[in-house]
């Protein structure tokens, strides 16, 4: 791919840059993973970028949001540029996940699973999962108190289906965020554009695409509400 057709665009100078930063001093690959991993988690604050799937990591630095798809893009990035393996798994997730964060009266309108992915990364010879980067601390933990309070095993951004939920760095030994969700596999790809280019990828509709920066401002601020609510 061209370095103007991929979205993973770790030769940019902000994404080397902020890799540089992250990884200085950090002597192995899993030092250096967990430095990525916390800035990508909190710092990218979870939220519905202006722009849908098809953003450059680059782009997400400067929004300063993301979610699972542009996160997913910005931590490959990262990885790259510091010289981790990385690559981006895509599937489609059960929607009644984002319940509690896009609006109620949604759903009805909405398909019953979307687009979904998570990166793998190549430590010790084998490649290893990670999605808990996805929701920012400080929404993990006030959205858990909302989920176990409803009774659900998914919504909020969180899901307890087949297993543990974490947002610490782990390979899900300690527990995944989305992926008892998830439920469709589309295999591993070397970039997003290679996946949002293919027969799997469902791009949106005429309509779909005018609704979605409406529909983008109401969950961020549901988002923002359930981030400033008492733990």
């Amino acid at each position: 791919m061209t370095s103007r057709s991929y979205l993973a665009d770790f030769d940019h100078p902000l994404v080397e840059k902020k890799a540089a930063e992250l990884t200085l001093g950090k002597n192995t690959s899993l030092e250096k993973l967990d430095s990525l991993f916390n800035f990508v988690r909190d710092e990218i604050k979870f939220g519905f970028t202006p722009r849908w799937d098809e953003v450059k990591a680059s782009q997400v630095m400067g929004y300063g949001l993301g979610y699972c798809n542009t996160k997913a893009t910005l931590f490959q990035a990262l990885c790259r540029a510091s010289g981790i393996p990385a690559r981006v798994h895509f599937g489609l997730i059960d929607i009644r996940i984002m319940r509690g964060i896009l609006p109620s009266f949604a759903f009805p309108f909405l398909p019953k699973t979307g687009g979904h992915s998570w990166i793998e990364v190549e430590i010790g010879g084998q490649w290893r999962p990670i999605d808990s980067y996805i929701n920012d601390c400080a929404l993990y933990e006030r959205a858990l108190g909302r989920l176990k309070a409803s009774g659900s095993p998914i919504g909020y951004s969180i899901s307890f289906v087949g297993g543990k939920s974490s947002c610490e760095f782990n390979f899900g030994e300690k527990g995944f965020v989305h992926m008892g969700a998830v439920v469709d596999d589309h295999g591993v790809w070397e970039d997003p554009a290679e996946y949002f280019a293919s027969d799997k990828y469902a791009r949106f509709n005429a309509i779909q695409s005018v609704f979605y920066p409406v529909l983008a401002a109401l969950a961020n601020r549901n988002v923002e509400l359930v981030r400033a609510s008492a733990p």
